[in-house]
């Protein structure tokens, strides 16, 4: 089920807003993001698009305190988000990374407990609310039968639903996803942001996570941050934002875009190719 059954009720909510303001981020020297400003919906699923090298991920980790700006500010709901205590910014938003390093011969269960390390305190016995946490999220995403299997001999599907139920256990209101989908099969990658879009339509989360795939964004997103060299390229629900000649101008992808049969939402159909000369007769 899409995320956007719920658009016009969570939209306008006034929590879990992330923004950036004159944001710019870098690896060294190499300035990856420069002056951004972006209002991200709280109590919406917004997904993050662009051409490779973009700074989509590098964003991501600029939202989440793991990169430092060098230039403007980061905010959660107006406060920055670099003058809060580590603590206490983990418990309002978790983090689902790419390609996230699976502690070695760790059990699903055990995996998942390790989300409700901001909760606990020095000598503070693992409470029954903390078991409570760790078999929802086990249940909602579906691992509950795989929580005494080691993570690293499960296929990517399931590795990747481990990881989103590390995440769920933390009990953010806000959850962000960097390429959740990245060497899934098709069957995969649809589980996996079924699982995120049952996340916001069940539970009312706000979600934030990179994809690469366009219509995979528009199908399951309430609204798109396309970037384009590091800067907004446009931003705004799906229907508004994909158009053709965004699409040509950002990804240099010369296609029409028409509803998609089953959602309506906007589906990228790349031109076909002109071939030239003949095929060789049998």
């Amino acid at each position: 089920m899409s995320a956007l059954t719920n658009a016009a009720t969570n939209a306008g909510t006034n929590a879990n807003r992330l923004a950036a303001h004159g944001l710019g981020l870098r690896y060294g020297d190499r300035v990856i993001v420069d002056g951004l400003d972006l209002e991200l919906p709280g109590g919406a699923v917004t997904a993050i698009v662009g051409p490779n090298a973009c700074g989509k991920s590098t964003l991501l980790r600029g939202l989440v305190r793991l990169l430092a700006p060098v230039a403007g500010t980061v905010t959660l709901d107006g406060s920055d988000i670099h003058r809060m205590p580590a603590r206490a910014l983990a418990k309002r938003m978790g983090l689902l990374p790419q390609q996230p390093v699976t502690p070695e011969a760790i059990t699903v269960e055990s995996l998942v407990r390790l989300g409700r390390y901001p909760h606990q305190r020095m000598l503070s016995p693992w409470s029954k609310a903390d078991q409570a946490a760790v078999e929802n999220a086990l249940a909602r995403t579906g691992t509950a039968e795989l929580r005494d299997q080691q993570v690293d001999r499960l296929s990517g599907g399931q590795r990747q639903r481990a990881w989103i139920a590390l995440a769920l256990a933390q009990d953010t209101d806000l959850l962000l996803l960097d390429e959740p989908t990245t060497f899934l099969d098709l069957r995969h990658q649809l589980d996996v942001l079924d699982v995120v879009a049952d996340l916001h339509d069940e539970a009312g989360r706000t979600v934030v996570m990179v994809l690469h795939d366009l219509g995979q964004a528009a199908r399951y997103a309430d609204h798109l941050v396309v970037l384009k060299d590091g800067r907004l390229a446009a931003a705004g629900p799906p229907a508004e934002v994909l158009t053709a000649e965004l699409v040509e101008g950002v990804f240099q992808v010369p296609c029409r875009v028409v509803p998609d049969p089953e959602t309506g939402t906007p589906l990228v159909v790349p031109r076909a190719r002109v071939r030239t000369g003949t095929r060789a007769s049998a």
